[in-house]
């Protein structure tokens, strides 16, 4: 009657014993550490490199626990923060600015137990530190560029339809085009409208006599263009964090027209707001090949150009007006040039990019096209080719990279494109670690004396049957742990809340079965019979009330943002663990305990 066929007592053992191993990362705790990584590609992370640093850490005398080279990074452990902080800083003298060294903390799991994929649960920014950054998005600067980008794209539909037009100007938050006969005019209406219907077109007349026409947004448009704006920025954000390998940061809109960026586990604010502010974009433009490049860096340059010099030191005059920009960037990959098989980024352009590009090089063939990457303000001329024959197909190949390293960075940075339109940070919050420590110390006490005063209750009043109750209560957060664990989950302040939720709602279930065993036993049952009616009474009631609960953590999850999502998500698997323990594994030891008794006279059960 109480008792389990065997393949039940395996699948309670192997859950127990998977729970204990994804569950035990978290007790080893994490070490300070520095990394190292190269910026843009100047330099090489190799043991060489190791070498160095290893070196120059013993000269200063400066104790490290290990130091190891993993996936292009150099780390090294510490066991203090200050030393950490000491190394950080000589390091980052010695290498100068062609590497990175940055702060990081790193799990002391050992290597077996991440072998099998037992990592600890990332903690958020309350319980492990970092940084904080609300970011206030310039939407009038949004509204801005896309006029600008819809002033050379009327251009290159007139010119493609020949018409003639006198000029093409952008005026505040308007396009206007200058045209001397009306018939052109009219043309010109009819093709802006057709081709741009976002767009309100006016006829005005100018100062000089000349016809216009004007167009504007519409206000449905600028809605449109600000929100885009502003997932745009969310996602190059994430790009960005995720390629430089911040884990599990927190990025989420709030309000119109403000970003909130965490990032938990980051002790350098420095760094931080290098993460936020480095994006990269494309421009593709003419070369000035009419004038003379100036002799030196005072003379005088061309109206309408700028000076640069490319990578292998050649001075070039590149003019100002941008025939393509990296938002019409679809797609990039680093890849190999055929002819010299020299490092190159193969990058894939939209419909309107692709129609642009296929009418610059179409009419601009024998002339020489800059392509220059743009990232944190600095200009930078990549390559500056000859164009042999039209390109079309949207498909475009950068040559000039130094080596694969700087052209898969370029791809990343590429893909993760461009702000959309700038940001500035208005709050900035720095949470250290010692904060982060004392948040998880009170969090794991009101745990652990909540445990406590529930396991002595429990045993008091239940005496054997409460004493079962609280292995299981124990199963429940050893397999609530472990499955955080395993989906890599982020644990807050209000994820331990719930945890201890969870474990007060958890004694629930055993609480109705205890009593309902007990009613048994006073209805003049057997206490073999108590027992299995007990479980199987229980278990409807146990079932709804848990099933109410569960909706209530769903919609949580679904309508909730920020903490409340992570308490919802802890309490939801709460509720499962807790079924899985208060029925299934409380039975399989009440069954060990009592089950194999033919002649039961007594169930301790107070």
């Amino acid at each position: 009657m109480n008792r389990y066929p065997l393949w039940k007592y395996i699948f309670i053992a192997v859950a127990l014993l998977l729970g204990g191993l994804y569950s035990l990362p978290n007790l080893f705790g994490e070490s300070p550490a520095i990394q190292i990584t190269t910026a843009k590609s100047a330099g090489n992370v190799d043991p060489a490199l190791m070498g160095e640093v290893e070196s120059l850490l013993k000269q200063e005398k400066l104790a490290y626990e290990t130091i190891a080279l993993e996936k292009n990074s150099i780390k090294v452990r510490f066991s203090d923060p200050d030393t950490q902080i000491k190394a950080k800083d000589l390091v980052a003298n010695k290498l100068g600015s062609g590497y990175v060294v940055a702060l990081n903390l790193l799990s002391r799991s050992p290597a077996w137990l991440q072998g099998i994929g037992a990592l600890p649960m990332y903690l958020g920014l309350d319980l492990r530190g970092g940084v904080h950054f609300l970011l206030q998005v310039d939407m009038k600067a949004a509204i801005d560029k896309a006029v600008e980008r819809y002033s050379g794209d009327i251009r290159s539909v007139l010119r493609e339809k020949r018409i003639a037009y006198n000029g093409v100007s952008r005026e505040g938050q308007s396009v206007q085009v200058k045209f001397k006969d009306a018939a052109e005019l009219a043309k010109a209406e009819n093709e802006i409208g057709k081709n741009f219907p976002d767009l309100t077109v006016k006829e005005a007349e100018g100062s000089n006599g000349d016809k216009l026409l004007v167009a504007t947004l519409g206000l449905q448009a600028q809605k449109r263009i600000q929100d885009f704006a502003l997932k745009q920025n969310i996602t190059t954000l994430h790009n960005r964090v995720n390629e430089l390998g911040v884990a599990e940061p927190i990025i989420q809109q709030q309000g119109l027209d403000r970003i909130v960026v965490q990032l938990p586990g980051v002790q350098d604010t420095a760094k931080a707001k290098e993460i936020l502010g480095r994006t990269a974009t494309l421009e593709i433009r003419l070369v000035d090949e009419d004038h003379p490049i100036p002799a030196t860096k005072n003379d005088p340059v061309p109206f309408g150009d700028e000076l640069y010099i490319e990578r292998n030191g050649i001075p070039v005059l590149v003019k100002k007006q941008v025939v393509l920009t990296g938002e019409y960037i679809t797609d990039a990959s680093p890849g190999i040039e055929q002819q010299t098989g020299q490092s190159a980024v193969h990058v894939n352009l939209d419909g309107r990019g692709a129609r642009i590009f296929k009418q610059v090089t179409r009419e601009n063939v024998g002339k020489r096209m800059a392509i220059l990457l743009v990232e944190k303000g600095l200009t930078e001329v990549i390559t500056a080719p000859v164009i042999r024959e039209e390109i079309g197909g949207g498909r475009v190949q950068i040559t000039g990279m130094k080596n694969v390293q700087e052209a898969t960075d370029v791809s990343l940075l590429l893909r993760a494109g461009a702000l959309a339109a700038p940001m500035d940070i208005v709050e900035e919050r720095t949470v250290g670690p010692s904060m982060g420590e004392e948040n998880i110390k009170r969090g794991v006490h009101s745990t652990l004396w909540g445990f406590t005063a529930i396991a002595i209750m429990m045993i008091l009043y239940y005496l054997v049957m409460g004493g079962i109750s609280v292995l299981a209560l124990g199963v429940n957060l050893l397999l609530l742990v472990a499955v955080l664990s395993l989906l890599q989950a982020t644990l807050t302040l209000p994820g331990l809340a719930a945890i201890a939720l969870t474990l007060g709602m958890a004694i629930d279930a055993n609480v109705l079965i205890n009593e309902r065993i007990r009613e048994e036993l006073r209805n003049g049952n057997s206490p073999q019979a108590a027992i299995h009616a007990g479980y199987d009474r229980a278990f409807d009631t146990i079932l709804d009330s848990n099933v109410t609960t569960l909706i209530v953590g769903i919609m949580l999850f679904s309508f909730g943002s920020g903490p409340v999502r992570g308490f919802a998500i802890v309490h939801v698997l709460g509720i499962l663990t807790s079924m899985f323990s208060a029925v299934l594994v409380s039975r399989g030891i009440v069954n060990l305990v009592y089950g194999h008794r033919r002649k039961l006279t007594h169930v301790a059960i107070g």
